[in-house]
């Protein structure tokens, strides 16, 4: 079974990562997958929207995979790791289709930047959130933090950042990183309010909507973020951050 899967129903791509019994996280394959299920998403004529989430209901996505990242100790090989996924989430913040993340369990670390990159966040009930990346003494590095400050008010999204701790699907709803806190029915009558449209209609809007963003400012300030974290992985600190987890 593949680690990312993706299945067309009614006119929505659902892009799921497929590592459940590693809560969802990220490794090689895993960013080289959905890649290659963006590109299929993005040509198909038959899907107007495109929705990411996790296999199982325990989590969305955990982050990096500890057991595989936990060997990169220098400043330039994390940035090799960070770049490649990095371009992923970039391609998603710019995909020219809806997307929405539906958090349909934990979303941590690289779960959230995964997430921030989508246009909505919706989320199951009780979930628990956090981009906890600063309890590992590091810093987002996929470019969570640049999207992060686009999408929700900066005071409320640096708080997010600078205390590195978990929080709730309600708290989550009041400072408006989720949208909206559905169940699978709520979601499927949800997404079928754009479905019903033309996809030229779509993309049209979706055009508009990104036209905010300057592509080339966005990019830069991603690999400033990834500059950030890069430094900081090589520290004894954040080596050290790691081992604790791994033997926890």
């Amino acid at each position: 079974m593949k680690k990312v899967l993706l299945e067309v129903k009614n006119e929505v791509a659902w892009l799921t990562i497929n590592r459940p019994e590693k809560r969802n996280a990220i490794d090689y394959d895993v960013m080289e997958l959905f890649n290659e299920m963006l590109t299929i998403a993005e040509e198909r004529t038959d899907v107007k929207a495109l929705v990411v989430t996790g296999n199982g209901t325990e989590a969305f996505c955990s982050g990096g995979d500890l057991s595989v990242f936990h060997e990169i100790y220098t400043k330039v090989d994390a940035e090799k790791m960070l770049n490649k996924m990095a371009n992923v989430l970039l391609r998603l913040f710019f995909f020219p289709k809806p997307t929405i993340a539906y958090l349909n369990g934990t979303a941590v670390g690289g779960g959230c930047e995964i997430a921030t990159a989508c246009d909505f966040r919706i989320a199951a009930k009780n979930v628990k959130l956090g981009f906890i990346q600063g309890k590992l003494g590091i810093t987002t590095g996929w470019g969570g933090s640049t999207y992060l400050l686009e999408r929700i008010n900066r005071n409320e999204a640096i708080q997010l950042l600078m205390a590195a701790e978990v929080f709730d699907t309600e708290k989550a709803l009041r400072v408006g990183f989720v949208d909206y806190i559905y169940d699978n029915a709520e979601l499927y009558n949800w997404l079928s309010r754009f479905t019903k449209q033309d996809l030229g209609v779509l993309l049209a809007y979706k055009r508009r909507y990104s036209d905010k963003y300057d592509k080339e400012l966005i990019h830069n300030r991603v690999l400033a973020e990834i500059d950030n974290c890069s430094s900081l992985w090589e520290t004894p600190e954040h080596h050290d951050a790691v081992a604790r987890f791994i033997n926890k």
